[in-house]
C-alpha cells in the first residue's frame, strides 16, 4: 500500500467526539479549498458509523453550501432520520467555523433479492495499456501558467491510480469535442473488506473528473488552466451492486447540458467484468472568467 493511500485512509477514519458527532481533517488540494470528494466521503463515513453493519449504502444526495477551509477541522453531525425494517436513512451536516458547508442525505438497505437488469458496459481499452497520471501529466506542463500544477495534480492522484482513456480537457484546449470522457481508477493498494470503505472511496474519486465532459464540449482546459472557474453544487450517487475500489472501475462520463453558468455531468461506473456498480450525477458552477 502506498503512503499516499495510507494518508487518505487516515483522512477517512473520523474521530468520534460525541454520539453521532464526528471530526475530520483535510488534505491539501489543487485549489485552496477542501476537495468536494473528501467532504462527501467523510460525511458518508459519519453516516455509516451510525448504521448496523448488515445495511449497506445504496444512495446519497448532497449539496455543497460553502467552500471548506483546508486548515480547519470539519465537524460532522448525524441525524438518525429513520430506522426501518429494510432501510435506514441518515442526514449529515458538515460544519466549519460555526457554519454548514455541506449537507448529505444517505440511505442504507439490508440485502435482498430482486429483479435484475442493467445498461451494457461501453467499450473501453484495457486500463493496463493506458499511462498513469505520473506518466501522462508532465506531457501537458506547458498548458499551465503555474509550473507547480503538474506536481500538485500528481500528488492529488497518488492514492488513486486514475488513467484517462482519451486526452483530458487540458490536453485539448481550444478544440471542442464530444462531451464524453472515460477514466479507469482503483486505489494504489489493497483495501480492507469493509463495504462502507469501498463505497466511501468511490465517492471520493467520483468528484475528481465528473465535470470534465462539460469542459470538453467547449474546448476548455479547466480550473488548473484558468479558462474556467467553478465548483461543485450538488452530487448524487446510487450504488447498485457490490464492488471493490481497489479493483479497476470504469468511470464513463457525459454532459447532457450546460446553461446559466452551470454544467451537468452524469456517469456510470462499471466493474472490469462489466457489472454496473454505480450511477453518478453532479451539477457544478462552470463560468468563463471575466476579462479585465
Amino acid at each position: 500500500m502506498s503512503s499516499a493511500l495510507d494518508s487518505l485512509l487516515d483522512l477517512l477514519d473520523l474521530e468520534q467526539i460525541e454520539q453521532d458527532i464526528f471530526r475530520g481533517t483535510s488534505r491539501s488540494a489543487i485549489v485552496p479549498r477542501v476537495f468536494g470528494g473528501q467532504v462527501a466521503a467523510q460525511a458518508l463515513v459519519a453516516a455509516g458509523r451510525t448504521v448496523p453493519a448488515d445495511r449497506t449504502a445504496h444512495s446519497l444526495h448532497s449539496y455543497f453550501l460553502r467552500m471548506g477551509d483546508p486548515g480547519a477541522p470539519i465537524v460532522y453531525s448525524v441525524d438518525r432520520i429513520r430506522d426501518g425494517r429494510s432501510f435506514t436513512t441518515r442526514r449529515v451536516v458538515a460544519v466549519q467555523h460555526g457554519q454548514p458547508i455541506f449537507h448529505l442525505s444517505a440511505s442504507f438497505q439490508t440485502y435482498e433479492e430482486g429483479l435484475e437488469h442493467q445498461a451494457d458496459m461501453p467499450a473501453a481499452p484495457d486500463p493496463d495499456t493506458l499511462p498513469t497520471a505520473a506518466e501522462m501529466l508532465p506531457r501537458y506542463a506547458d498548458r499551465f501558467s503555474d509550473p507547480g500544477v503538474v506536481d500538485r495534480l500528481v500528488e492529488a492522484r497518488a492514492a488513486v491510480d486514475l488513467r484517462y482513456v482519451d486526452a483530458p480537457p487540458f490536453g485539448t484546449v481550444g478544440e471542442p469535442r464530444e462531451p464524453r470522457s472515460q477514466v479507469w481508477f482503483r486505489t494504489n493498494g489493497k483495501l480492507a473488506d469493509d463495504p462502507l470503505l469501498h463505497v466511501c472511496m468511490a465517492t471520493y474519486v467520483s468528484d475528481m473528473t465528473l465535470l470534465d465532459s462539460v469542459l470538453l464540449a467547449h474546448g476548455r482546459g479547466g480550473w488548473a488552466v484558468g479558462d474556467v472557474v467553478g465548483a461543485s453544487l450538488d452530487h448524487a450517487m446510487w450504488f447498485h451492486r457490490p464492488f471493490r475500489a481497489d479493483e479497476w472501475l470504469l468511470y464513463d462520463q457525459e454532459s447532457p447540458s450546460a446553461s446559466g453558468g452551470r454544467g451537468l455531468g452524469q456517469a456510470r461506473i462499471y466493474t472490469q467484468d462489466g457489472r454496473l456498480a454505480i450511477t453518478v450525477i453532479q451539477e457544478g458552477v462552470v463560468r468563463v472568467p471575466r476579462e479585465g
